[in-house]
This record gives structure tokens, sequence and C-alpha cells, in this order.
């Protein structure tokens, strides 16, 4: 497929003058001359550079690849069709929705953008962050520091001992049985040669633990509501949370809020001013 360049041009300029900075999750700020978005605040939110960002809304520049499409996509709040149609202007095939698709949906981004001082993360049904707030950030670390198999949370507890330290230890044996049932159910929804299958066999070869719960074939398990965290800078800190699914992607909002008027409630205000800290 070849590039469409005035086609690609003016589709980022028209979903830029379509979003306001409080779409996205920014400030509005004093002064706007510009219609929507300015470019230099699209090009932060897909981590591209201004200038290349410019180069594409007047038709010049290289060729982007896919990832920086796939970046501009989220980046611009587009929905699976507007992303496919962005991929195609691109000259590039769209990739794959559903269970493969790390895409968030613009109606979870919306939602993520505005709980700017709770923390709140956007999961994939194996466990993958794909994004956090500020205070999310502050209280599990950051998630982009993972890569390859290691991005699952669910792959991590079996196979390295580091991801088992922010949670309470009382709380490590139902976990690991928790993450082998869900593990197995997305296994089975996905079948043979999936991506979770991958996965499975990757933790089977490597956790004694997990091969040990496999045989058990427990289905079913769910976490519980109320989640103990053990945080290096606040201690042990008890947090409700509540789930939102993206049907479309099978994408999983969970936000973390505390019983108001307690100790937690006074920690998760502290990580509050450490995530704004690590924001600026």
């Amino acid at each position: 497929m070849d590039i469409d360049r005035a086609g690609l041009a003016q589709f980022l300029r028209r979903r830029r003058e379509a979003l306001q900075p409080q779409d996205v999750g920014l400030p509005r700020g004093q002064r706007r001359r510009t219609a929507g978005l300015r470019r230099e605040e699209v090009a932060a939110l897909a981590h591209m550079s201004t200038d290349y960002y410019a180069r594409l809304e007047r038709e010049r520049g290289p060729r982007p690849s896919e990832q920086m499409i796939a970046s501009l996509a989220q980046g611009l709040h587009l929905g699976l069709d507007e992303r496919d149609h962005l991929f195609r202007l691109a000259g590039h095939q769209p990739p794959a929705r559903g269970a493969l698709s790390e895409h968030v949906g613009p109606g979870l981004l919306r939602i993520l953008d505005r709980l700017v001082d709770t923390p709140a993360e956007i999961v994939t049904e194996l466990g993958v962050t794909l994004r956090q707030t500020p205070v999310g950030v502050a209280l599990t670390g950051p998630a982009d520091r993972w890569t390859g198999p290691a991005r699952s949370l669910g792959y991590r507890w079996f196979t390295d001992p580091a991801a088992r330290a922010g949670y309470a230890p009382e709380d490590h044996g139902f976990l690991s049985r928790v993450y082998a049932s869900g593990l197995r159910e997305v296994v089975t929804r996905r079948g043979p040669g999936s991506r979770a299958a991958e996965l499975a066999e990757l933790a089977l070869a490597n956790s004694e633990e997990l091969r040990r719960l496999w045989e058990l074939h427990e289905v079913g398990l769910r976490p519980q509501e109320v989640k103990r965290f053990v945080h290096p800078a606040v201690g042990r800190i008890e947090l409700h949370c509540q789930t939102l699914l993206d049907p479309q992607q099978n994408h999983l909002l969970l936000v973390y809020t505390a019983v108001p008027g307690t100790e937690d409630q006074e920690k998760l205000e502290l990580l509050s001013v450490l995530g704004a800290s690590t924001t600026a």
C-alpha cells in the first residue's frame, strides 16, 4: 500500500482541531489561537518531536512507521475505525482488533485522563498494563520498564520474585491461584497457538509453582475487591479496586480508592503528591 500524504495530512489536522485540551487530560491554558489542540500537544501525546509531526501535516518527511501511526492514533484518542483509517492512509495494514490489540479505546482514555489524583491503570486480559495515571505509577511503578513476556504481571508473578514485593505476603498464595486460574481461562478462550498459550507455555517452563497450580485446573477465581499493597514510601496500604470493561478490546480499567477518613486515605494523598512530582 502506498502512503496518501494529502489524505494523511488532512485527517491528522481535522482530528487535532476536533479535540480540546480537556478531552485528552491537558490543561486548557490562558490563550489559545489554535482550534483544538496545538501541534506540539499532539506530538507530546504521541511521544514524537513537534517537527516530525508538523511535517506530516505538511505532507512532508519520511513515511511514518506502524509504531508511529499507532502512537498517533492513541494520542489523538481515535476509535478503532478511525485508527484503521489512519493506518491505511499511511500505507500500512491496520493491526488486529480484540484480544491482540493494545489500542486503548477513547472511552476508557477519557475516563483515565480525568483520574488525575487517583491510582488507575488500563490492562489487557493477560495483565499487560497499557496506560497508568501518575498516581498509578507512584503506586506500582512505571509499567513501561518491562519488555517481552515480562510485560504481563501474571508472567512476572511466577518468574520474578521481585514482582511480589509490592503485595502483602499473606495474599501471595491466593494471588498465585488467581493468576493461574485467569491464565488458564484466557488460554482456553483464545486456543492453541494464541499469544496466551505461548505465554502460558513459557511461564510453565520457568515456574514449578505454576506447574503445580496448573494441575489443579482451577477456574473462576477472581481478585478480592480490597488489595493490600506494600509501598516503599508509604508502607502497607489497603485500596478498593473497581473495574470497568471495554468489551470490544477486552481491556480493563482498574481504579483504586481508599475509604475516606482512614490512614489509607492519608497514604493515598501522599502518593498523589509523589505522582504529581514524578509527572513534573
